[in-house]
């Protein structure tokens, strides 16, 4: 499988990158000719999770870092894990996202019932995120709403749309354009406010694909 070249090319790191969805994503970005970093709290996991993506993708564009490490050697930081480990992984990675685009993947799932919309106190985990890291990092929430099983073949079409959401405007602007180079299309979906619908979205999606018994549902913009 070839590479391809973008024309604004980025080192991502992606923080607990070797569950689905961060995997997904790097071997979409990678693919799309992204220098991608897997991060894990474990260095050797995230080492094995970037073989494996190198291995599928015939390269050696991504490598794998312990989450402070991979933070710092990138331009954008994607933050992918469960949310029970957000406020630990933001705390540790907090001095080395400053200044940089940062992407919060996270949803404020509560199990055992994920189908309920439970949002934090301040209203989402991305403006958990914004607060923790403070004004100096550009935090922008995305991509909660597509399916990791989507995500793992870089070769199918996603037909799902990505709501942005973020209060500085250009960073809003970079992670559309990373949307498109992993296949997607992405809308500004107005300020980081608003994370609480895209955020909330997921567990109204996990309960559609309990109720029809599938595994992909997603949402599309209609009308633009």
């Amino acid at each position: 499988m070839e590479q391809e070249t973008v024309l604004n090319h980025h080192t991502i790191a992606i923080l607990g990158g070797t569950g689905h969805e961060g995997s997904g994503l790097g071997l979409r970005w990678a693919k799309a000719g992204h220098s991608v970093i897997i991060g894990s709290r474990a260095r050797e996991k995230a080492e094995a999770a970037a073989t494996e993506i190198n291995g599928r993708l015939g390269s050696q564009s991504v490598r794998g870092l312990d989450n402070a490490a991979a933070a710092q050697a990138a331009d954008i930081v994607v933050l992918t894990v469960p949310y029970s480990a957000h406020t630990l992984t933001l705390e540790a990675v907090r001095e080395a996202v400053q200044g940089k685009v940062f992407v919060d993947v996270t949803v404020p799932l509560a199990p055992p019932k994920v189908s309920r919309v439970q949002m934090p106190a301040a209203g989402s985990a991305s403006q958990e995120a914004q607060n923790l890291l403070g004004n100096g990092v550009k935090v922008v929430t995305a991509f909660q709403s597509i399916s990791a099983e989507h995500l793992k073949d870089p070769d199918h079409p996603i037909d799902c749309d990505v709501l942005v959401c973020g209060d500085d405007k250009e960073a809003k602007a970079v992670v559309i354009a990373l949307a498109a180079d992993a296949g997607m299309k992405g809308y500004d979906a107005g300020p980081l406010a608003n994370a609480v619908v895209a955020e909330g979205l997921t567990s109204v999606l996990i309960g559609l694909n309990q109720k029809y018994k599938v595994k992909s549902s997603g949402i599309k913009i209609t009308g633009i």
